[in-house]
């Protein structure tokens, strides 16, 4: 028993140093990779003054605020057009359930940046949009880059919010439901004052990670000249050909926009689950 132990014991020994030797070369080679990046950007042709000097000019600081806009109008349009999917999604009908399956499937299969194009050249497919007692008008009018990017943007996120809430409903215990339907209340009621409420609890971290993805997706609008951060960024740098300062730029406003929402995020996660625990 005693040899038994000590061999088992001496065996351990170069295990835990291999992995002791393993870690420490893991951290050389990462610092090695993290001293060359920065070698990189000092020595390469960065004009770090210029960075520093478009950082805050009125153009950018305007192509911020139009990416947080867009952010949240597209979020919000998600948020809707998602919950409506999600109750078709679990609807007792067949036509509301495969309706909002052929959404889901579609909107999440085609990319996004296919989206956009589609909605900021619409007018190639339908030239005049009727509207019952107002009028008609030229679908080339109606399509700004704004609306573009926002149907564009939100109607592809309402297919993700769907299956969100869609998970969330699920997770509320079947038994919610039995006790909202013997007390008298409608499923719509039941929905809204039983349900909805536990199953939100289940969905915010995941709508956080949504809105913030959002933030970055709103880059794909500078392609139909929505002048958000990134298009701004590149309407200056194709003035000064200063590209990869402006790109540091744009990138350094989308990390500060990231960076302020994610603690924002945590703390709504730690209150709607001290609502739960209590």
């Amino acid at each position: 028993m005693t040899r038994t132990t000590e061999s088992s014991r001496l065996l351990a020994l170069p295990r835990g140093r291999h992995i002791a030797w393993t870690q420490i070369a893991s951290g050389v080679v990462l610092l090695a990779l993290c001293a060359w990046i920065i070698h990189a950007f000092a020595v390469g042709q960065i004009e770090w003054r210029y960075v520093g000097q478009f950082l805050f000019v009125p153009s950018i600081l305007r192509g911020v605020g139009a990416t947080l806009l867009m952010a949240i109008c597209a979020m919000a349009l998600g948020m809707v057009a998602g919950i409506v999917l999600a109750l078709g999604r679990l609807s007792t009908a067949w036509l509301p359930r495969i309706v909002s399956g052929l959404y889901v499937w579609l909107f999440r299969g085609v990319p996004v940046i296919l989206q956009l194009l589609i909605w900021f050249n619409l007018a190639l497919i339908f030239p005049h949009v009727t509207l019952p007692g107002i009028g008609s008008y030229r679908t080339v009018d109606l399509m700004t880059p704004f609306l573009s990017a926002l149907f564009g943007l939100g109607l592809n996120q309402a297919a993700y919010i769907a299956e969100i809430f869609r998970a969330g409903f699920q997770s509320v215990d079947r038994g919610q439901y039995e006790a909202a339907s013997a007390i008298g209340m409608t499923r719509l009621t039941a929905m809204r004052r039983i349900i909805f409420p536990q199953a939100f609890r289940t969905v915010i971290p995941p709508l956080g990670n949504e809105f913030i993805n959002m933030i970055k997706l709103t880059s794909l609008a500078s392609l139909i000249q929505y002048p958000e951060v990134l298009h701004n960024a590149e309407t200056i740098y194709y003035a000064n050909t200063r590209v990869i300062e402006l790109l540091i730029v744009a990138g350094f406003w989308y990390l500060a926009a990231v960076t302020v929402l994610s603690p924002l995020q945590h703390l709504l996660e730690r209150r709607f689950s001290r609502g739960k625990s209590s």
